[in-house]
């Protein structure tokens, strides 16, 4: 999976262009300038500090973990630190075997080039000897380059001159082919880190667990006794119209009604106008309503103690996958879903097309289907 040295390639028609010439003579030159990426592992084995740069949102973050685990194992007694979208910090409280998180000021917009500089001073400062950056954004590839660490792997999808600069390994893995906590494997792999298959390493932060507990019943809240529901996504394009979804879980309920249901939110107006509009057409009462009052922490302590989530193509989903419980999911049919949706018998993916008032090609009675089925 790791390529290197490869020849740059351009659509220029003259062989003598001299700045084509000049191109090619220079990416040769860092090709030959830049260490096969199956070496990183050795070299830096005795590294005492190590941070990991991964600025997607809670998905990607939820698919670093495998990932990070590895290279927690690797580099035993270095000090490791991951650097990840600021709202999303809470999840690594589930790493107690992270030392340090940064959060970096993703959300609702992030910062201008200039306003990084005194992050970067912080980075060199701390004296990283290794950088390790899977995502290769270009912001998380410039912090990368100028954060002084001598080794500075980086993830891609072929090799380029700007890539080869940022970094001093590349390991590349073609994106949309497999799951991301898979790519992110295949990379590591070709870096020579022993890493065969994504495996999440966990706790659910304590305090979480029993604020949970408390509201929910159960001692650890992970007795796995209700089916969580998470009806929105952050564009209704990616949803579900509320009158496909109300009447599977109607429909679910007059089956099941031993089952508890729990549905929860985000804190802002368009999901809670959303919800209000889902529970008037409920035929039930569910067991407890999460409206906009769930941290990160304590949604991974309700998705753990479900025995299904349910919900849209979002961070709740990858949450699930992290805690090992089953999904259902309705997704829009776009080039890449493979990269985000899980695969096994627990988990399934109802595709539909999107339009403007939500996704289109989807029953309610294929949702109480795979809702049984899971369950049964």
């Amino acid at each position: 999976m790791v390529k290197a040295n490869k020849k740059w390639s351009s659509g220029c028609l003259h062989a003598g262009c001299l700045l084509c010439n000049a191109w090619r003579l220079l990416n040769t030159v860092q090709g030959i300038l830049s260490p096969m990426a199956s070496s990183f592992a050795s070299l830096t084995a005795n590294a005492k500090r190590v941070i990991v740069i991964d600025l997607g949102f809670l998905g990607d973050t939820v698919h670093l973990l495998p990932a990070l685990w590895v290279i927690r194992q690797h580099y035993a007694g270095a000090e490791l630190h991951v650097m990840v979208a600021e709202h999303i910090t809470g999840l690594l409280g589930c790493t107690p075997w992270v030392d340090k998180v940064w959060g970096y000021p993703r959300f609702p917009k992030g910062p201008k080039w200039h306003q990084d500089l005194g992050r970067v001073s912080q980075l060199r400062r701390a004296g990283f000897e290794v950088v390790i950056n899977l995502n290769g954004s270009d912001r998380s590839s410039y912090l990368t380059f100028f954060s002084g660490a001598k080794w500075r792997l980086g993830r891609c999808v072929k090799p380029s001159l700007s890539k080869r600069i940022f970094f001093t390994h590349l390991a590349c893995v073609p994106r949309d082919t497999v799951l991301v906590s898979e790519q992110h494997c295949l990379a590591l792999q070709g870096a020579g880190f022993d890493c065969h298959s994504p495996e999440f390493h966990i706790t659910v932060p304590p305090a979480a667990a029993a604020r949970i507990a408390e509201v929910l019943g159960g001692e650890d809240g992970s007795a796995r006794r209700w089916i969580h529901v998470s009806p929105f996504t952050t564009q209704d394009y990616k949803e579900l119209p509320t009158s496909i979804l109300a009447g599977a879980l109607n429909e679910v309920n007059r089956q099941r009604p031993e089952i508890p249901v729990v549905i929860s939110c985000t804190d802002n107006i368009r999901e809670r106008t959303k919800l209000k509009a889902l529970l008037a057409e409920l035929s039930f009462k569910p067991f407890h309503v999460f409206e906009g009052a769930l941290s990160l922490a304590d949604l991974v302590a309700v998705i753990r103690g479900s025995r299904l989530h349910i919900g849209g193509d979002s961070g709740g989903l990858h949450v699930g996958v992290m805690c090992g419980t089953a999904t259902l999911t309705w997704v829009r049919r776009y080039a890449g879903a493979v990269a985000w949706m899980p695969v096994g018998p627990e988990h399934l993916a109802l595709v539909g097309d999107a339009s403007p008032t939500g996704l289109t090609g989807i029953q309610s009675a294929e949702l109480v289907a795979g809702v049984l089925a899971l369950l049964g």
